[in-house]
């Protein structure tokens, strides 16, 4: 219990960072930008309860909207973020059997759910952030855009970060 509290306290700091001082000055022509503390919600424990979740997702919004000047954007988006997380983890854990794995990584769960996983939480909160931002209904092509080629490069660079930093374990 005590490690996964450090290295869950070490990973918020870590994807905190690289997305304030990193990824926030990388955009490319105003249509991609990668956010990948999300990779934070998506890697918390199974077991978590529900009001740490939304407790730990708001946290890390607000986290990122001090930095972003954004007030509670980022904030609403995780919040929505964890509650896909959620109901994503209900259907899909309990239907294929993995309910005594502890945390959804890709060596526990397998390239094909991780994917599914990251894809559909990754568009959720990218729809979400980016339609609240714009908030304008002539932009619709142009923000259904950025969510699309947001989400393919933070989708890409959370693969990355689960092939380069898992290790692949036996299922059982």
């Amino acid at each position: 219990m005590g490690r996964t509290i450090i290295i869950n306290t070490i990973r918020f700091l870590v994807l905190v960072f690289m997305q304030v001082f990193l990824l926030k000055n990388i955009a490319f022509y105003n249509l991609v930008t990668p956010y990948f503390y999300i990779l934070f919600i998506l890697l918390l424990p199974f077991e978590i309860p529900n009001v740490l979740l939304f407790a730990l997702s708001f946290l890390l919004g607000l986290t990122v909207d001090a930095f972003y000047d954004t007030p509670g954007l980022h904030a609403a988006a995780c919040v929505v973020l964890a509650l896909v997380r959620i109901l994503f983890i209900n259907i899909t854990v309990q239907k294929e059997g993995f309910d005594n794995e502890p945390e959804p990584t890709l060596s526990i769960m397998g390239l094909r759910w991780f994917f599914t996983y990251a894809l559909i939480l990754t568009l959720s909160h990218h729809f979400f952030l980016l339609n609240l931002e714009v908030f304008s209904i002539s932009a619709v092509q142009y923000t259904l855009s950025r969510v699309v080629l947001s989400s393919i490069s933070t989708v890409f660079l959370i693969l990355i970060s689960g092939l380069l930093f898992f290790k692949r374990k036996e299922r059982k």
